[in-house]
């Protein structure tokens, strides 16, 4: 049988005659940048989230940027985060020409350890960007607590979790900035790159939107160096759709990850902290033969990823940040031996029968 690792044909079409119909309206409009659909899209966002302000935007490493320099974060400064992420997170701290600063991650959840932030503070941090990976939320509580001891700002960085919740709250409303993507295999996608900023200050709300767009309040008159960073109008409407039915597919999504964590044998399964809520963006599991069990499923026709191979202190590009092999010992275990398995609400019973079938026999 064909399986699909995401499958977003299925998705498409449950809801294909909303979402033509909202590309329709775009193009009969021409209103592609901005518009109401870009606004109604924030709104819904925000009611969503539980954030006061949802800014949309290109997507989820320019709502990372803009994060930072909304804080005047730069050169000199350093801003605390994880070694076990995509790319980006780290990506965009350098970009501003601020230092990343790696803190190991806690085994079970594998999202940055609280316990270990404490003595990666300096007088040079500015701020912890927590990443919630895989769909749950990193430990926001304490994170908070540490920032605030030594005034500093927590962006959570929510490329994996938009929609999850932790002791009640949505991601995206826990702290003073969060950042979302909606690429396409996001559980909450677009059909191209989109992202959103989330904070309830008003003055940060207001400063992020001009620093979108191009530092520019009013057009031809710019205050501050930003970016081009706006979501198109497209993307917004098939995201005002699929956020209709997004409660619906994250409960799908758990009952997936239930069936998975029930009847998957001789592997380690994902941990859920007590309190939290995942969307389960990706469903990993760790195997002892990481290489052999991919060459097996492979062969089965079951498709896989690996998130992450290689931590972010051991890239090339990080070298003169002066990390070295078993610097981060958790983050390094685990990129070894993780591995991805099919997650969508609309995986079958019977194509997660064969997936569980396959895993287990190997």
């Amino acid at each position: 049988m064909k399986i699909n690792f995401i499958d977003l044909q299925g998705q498409y079409r449950k809801y294909k005659n909303e979402i033509d119909e909202q590309i329709a309206q775009t193009l009969d409009s021409s209103a592609y940048i901005g518009g109401q659909k870009v606004a109604l899209l924030e709104e819904n966002l925000a009611r969503f989230s539980g954030a006061k302000h949802a800014i949309a935007c290109s997507n989820g490493s320019s709502a990372i940027f803009v994060s930072l320099l909304a804080l005047g974060i730069g050169r000199g400064d350093e801003v605390i985060t994880s070694p076990f992420t995509f790319f980006a997170t780290a990506e965009m701290i350098a970009l501003t020409g601020a230092k990343p600063v790696f803190v190991d991650i806690d085994e079970k959840t594998y999202n940055i350890d609280p316990s270990l932030i404490q003595a990666a503070i300096t007088p040079k941090t500015k701020a912890i960007m927590p990443v919630s990976l895989f769909g749950q939320i990193a430990d926001m509580k304490r994170i908070n607590q540490i920032a605030a001891k030594h005034g500093l700002t927590v962006i959570e960085d929510a490329a994996q979790s938009f929609g999850a919740k932790q002791e009640g709250a949505r991601s995206c409303s826990l702290s003073k900035l969060a950042t979302t993507s909606f690429f396409p295999a996001k559980p909450l996608g677009c059909y191209g790159d989109g992202g959103a900023i989330f904070t309830s200050d008003d003055e940060l709300a207001q400063k992020i939107k001009i620093l979108l767009n191009h530092g520019s309040k009013e057009r031809y008159f710019h205050s501050a160096i930003g970016i081009n960073g706006r979501l198109d109008a497209i993307q917004a409407g098939v995201l005002n759709v699929k956020l209709k039915y997004f409660d619906d597919e994250i409960a799908r999504r758990q009952e997936v990850a239930a069936r998975y964590g029930q009847n998957l044998k001789n592997v380690v399964t994902p941990f859920v902290e007590r309190g939290n809520t995942s969307v389960w963006a990706q469903y990993c599991i760790r195997v002892k033969d990481r290489a052999r069990m991919l060459e097996i499923c492979a062969q089965k026709g079951v498709p896989t990823g690996v998130y992450y191979p290689l931590p972010l202190h051991l890239q090339e590009v990080f070298k003169d940040l002066g990390y070295k092999k078993g610097d981060f010992a958790v983050s390094e275990r685990v990129s070894e031996d993780i591995m991805a398995l099919p997650m969508s609400a609309f995986l079958s019973e019977q194509e997660q029968d064969y997936v569980i079938e396959v895993i287990n026999n190997a």
